[in-house]
């Protein structure tokens, strides 16, 4: 099982901070079927062969993501697209 750990501070407060992690979830939905809710200020996500929790503070949003055996193949490729995510919506 690959692990994909990514963290980014921000700018954006709290507020506009979790706008942009629901974004984010909502284009990786979109892409891998991911589904998500919210437990306070931490999103939970899931499919088969993939959860994780994507958690927002004021100044930070950290991922962690645990791949399957198949997605662990593709663990770079996922991980460089979430990459291109934060960089969209917490620059």
């Amino acid at each position: 099982m690959a692990t994909i750990l990514l963290q980014r501070r921000h700018e954006l407060g709290l507020k506009k901070a979790r706008l942009a992690a629901q974004k984010v979830a909502d284009d990786l939905a979109d892409e891998y079927g991911i589904e998500s809710g919210w437990d306070g200020n931490v999103l939970r996500f899931s499919r088969h062969g993939l959860d994780g929790t994507l958690t927002v503070s004021r100044n930070e949003v950290a991922l962690e993501a645990r791949l399957g055996l198949l997605l662990s193949a593709f663990r770079s490729s996922i991980e460089e697209r979430v990459q291109q995510e934060f960089d969209r919506y917490f620059a």
